[in-house]
């Protein structure tokens, strides 16, 4: 009987579905609690209100505006670096796309820009890219966005530089100190963890609003990625190489420039090439504190629903972005080749030289004479442009206005505004606790105590009830990418012909910067918060499909077989075996689409999406209402520290091996 009794003994329910029953409960207790206190406690704050903590930030600014020529740390340091990096940009801007004192023209004319573009593109990779280059600097002037263009790339150019300059040096200490690298991570995690607006208040109560400042504000977004894939370049050398070379006697010097370096040395230019991805993107949204290029222009375009304009100044940045990652990827694959010379071409040295002097020919020209230095024509292509997109925008908002219409209604009506009352109607310490629960459930303790924390400081930035509406559009909107990323990376990890058709798609629209995305999506629903959220859908769902994609196509083949055999439909393969053992890869999939979401719905207040990220493009455009904006940039930085804690917490705790306590 002892026996039989211990036979039918039940197996212990597990942990991860305790851990939803849990969560399932809090749910539950939050709704009826909600039904019983709404509308108590909220924390409202109306948009032309502001708390004592704001009124500080306006005094702060105004106390460092008064003092800035006359305090130390300003005089002898901040004002130092903005001279610095003025300098750097203003010499940059000469060369290619502002005129100096005494010319009508920059010192470099188109001719000469487009000659250098492809020549440096030949050298760095092969024909093909050159030719894309001559291609893409050339389109800038049919579309009579040459000089903003140029501005564009000179402010990408001098953050970049600053950036590498500061950024490889870093990240090869990190990659040969395991304590430096150990203190640089969590630093780097933080900065690109933030979104895009949030770097840009602080600074320019530091440094002013301009170029200086734009470019100050690019490079600190841009240098994250340099320092990080540079650590992970030298890290990732073989120690037996490394151990091999010291034991022939190398020093520390020769060992890292004759073997890190060297055997690092693709990885290192594919951290360049996000590096300079990273500055594209952010230099575009710069123009919300007076970077001029091509940003202002498609700012502007977008606060007038010009869209016509938006579309062609969105087209050039696309360009740029897409001439300069293929540059730099060639530049990479021609690194990896450099390594084996019987690989290179006899004739290419010469060509090289040959091109050396044609370009240079074409410099001097454009220095020297008009037709070589501007552009020619007036832009008619940019205008055909511009205006077959405002066609085309009035040809949809006449034929497809039902559909679009229908579409945003129903989410709207269905999803996101039953959420956002939850959120925002909710007693304000009843959603705080919802939060720290949820956190404490999914990811431990330390990431609840990481969202109480958190959530604390929301309630002290005065602008609760605005967090909350970001947070319920970020939430619908990251719903909605893994409904996406999930279908799809399914598909391609699957498929391996489906992933070879997908993922250039993928890999294109990734380069494209955050304000790119707006521009169809305006057209299409016009001015509203569902316009920001189906565009930060379409922006984070790439890095969704590309990691589910991988994690299931991780699942061992000898599982899938075995489940295969055992009479496993296709259905039942995807649910019951491929995506449950991808799960870390999903949960880091949501971690990677919320950063992506809330980034890109904070960039949507500029086109009616309201919340934070309004009262940071509001802080920026009416004087009292800054420290309001500054407010909120740090509420941006709170959601997005508790989100990926959170996250990643529970992706750790999905990988760890079952059983394991």
């Amino acid at each position: 009987m002892a026996v039989a009794a211990s036979g039918t003994r039940e197996r212990p329910v597990p942990l991860r579905l305790r851990r939803r029953a849990v969560v399932a409960g809090i749910v539950v207790l939050w709704l009826v609690l909600f039904a019983l206190l709404r509308g108590r406690q909220t924390l409202a704050l109306a948009a032309a209100d502001l708390t004592s903590l704001h009124r500080w930030f306006n005094d702060v600014n105004d106390t460092i505006g008064a003092d800035r020529n006359s305090n130390p740390l300003f005089l002898y340091f901040f004002n130092e670096i903005r001279l610095v990096i003025d300098t750097l940009v203003t010499f940059v801007q000469t060369l290619v796309s502002q005129p100096p004192d005494g010319r009508p023209v920059p010192q470099i004319g188109w001719l000469g820009v487009v000659a250098v573009a492809g020549y440096v593109s030949w050298a760095l990779g092969n024909w093909r890219v050159a030719l894309l280059a001559v291609a893409g600097f050339t389109f800038f002037g049919l579309q009579g966005l040459w000089q903003e263009s140029m501005d564009t790339l000179a402010l990408t150019l001098s953050a970049v530089l600053v950036a590498l300059l500061v950024g490889i040096p870093l990240g090869v200490w990190a990659g040969m100190s395991s304590r430096v690298n150990r203190v640089v991570t969590p630093v780097l995690d933080f900065m690109q963890t933030m979104p895009t607006f949030v770097y840009l208040a602080p600074l320019t109560l530091f440094f002013l609003i301009g170029p200086a400042s734009a470019t100050i504000a690019t490079l600190v977004y841009a240098a994250p990625p340099a320092v990080r894939i540079t650590a992970h370049a030298i890290r990732s050398v073989p120690a037996t190489t490394v151990e091999a070379a010291e034991s022939l006697g190398s020093t520390r010097a020769q060992t890292l420039t004759k073997v890190l370096l060297p055997m690092s040395r693709r990885t290192v230019v594919m951290g360049v090439n996000q590096t300079i991805m990273a500055a594209l993107s952010m230099v575009t949204i710069a123009a919300l504190i007076d970077a001029p290029g091509l940003g202002k222009t498609v700012v502007q375009a977008l606060q007038s629903l010009d869209v016509g304009t938006a579309f062609n100044a969105g087209l050039a940045i696309v360009v740029m972005a897409i001439v300069l990652d293929r540059v730099t990827t060639a530049a990479a694959v021609r690194s990896e080749r450099t390594r084996h010379p019987g690989g290179r071409r006899r004739w290419r040295g010469p060509l090289l030289g040959a091109g050396a002097v044609a370009a240079a020919v074409a410099v001097w020209l454009s220095h020297t004479y008009v037709w070589a230095a501007e552009f020619p024509g007036e832009g008619g292509a940019g205008r055909s442009l511009a205006s077959a997109a405002d066609t085309v925008t009035t040809w949809a908002q006449d034929h497809l206005s039902g559909l679009t219409n229908g579409v945003r209604d129903v989410l709207t009506t269905a999803l996101l505004n039953p959420f956002q009352t939850l959120l925002t109607d909710s007693p304000w310490w009843l959603t705080g606790l919802v939060l720290v629960a949820l956190g404490a459930v999914l990811g431990g303790i330390g990431a609840g105590a990481t969202a109480a924390v958190c959530v604390g400081l929301l309630v002290g930035t005065g602008l609760w009830q605005d967090a909350m509406t970001t947070l319920a559009s970020t939430a619908v909107a990251t719903l909605l990418v893994m409904l996406l990323g999930v279908t799809v990376g399914v598909w391609m990890g699957r498929s391996a012909l489906a992933d070879r058709i997908v993922r250039p798609g993928l890999d294109a629209a990734q380069v494209m910067p955050p304000f790119v995305y707006l521009v169809p999506f305006l057209a299409l629903f016009g001015a509203s918060r569902f316009t920001a959220i189906v565009a930060a859908v379409v922006y984070a769902a790439p890095v969704t499909m590309k990691i589910v994609a991988d994690g299931v196509r991780g699942v061992p083949a000898t599982t899938v077989e075995a489940a295969t055999a055992a009479g496993s439909g296709t259905w039942q393969l995807v649910t019951k075996v491929q995506l449950p053992m991808s799960r870390g890869a999903l949960v880091l999939a949501t971690n990677q689409g919320l950063i992506y979401v809330l980034s890109m719905v904070v960039v949507g207040g500029l086109v009616g999406a309201g919340a934070l990220g309004y009262d940071v493009v509001a802080g920026f455009s009416q004087g009292e209402l800054y420290g309001k904006g500054l407010a909120a940039g740090l509420a941006i930085v709170l959601l997005g520290v508790m989100f990926d804690r959170i996250t990643q917490a529970a992706a750790g705790r999905t990988t760890r091996v079952p059983g394991r306590r």
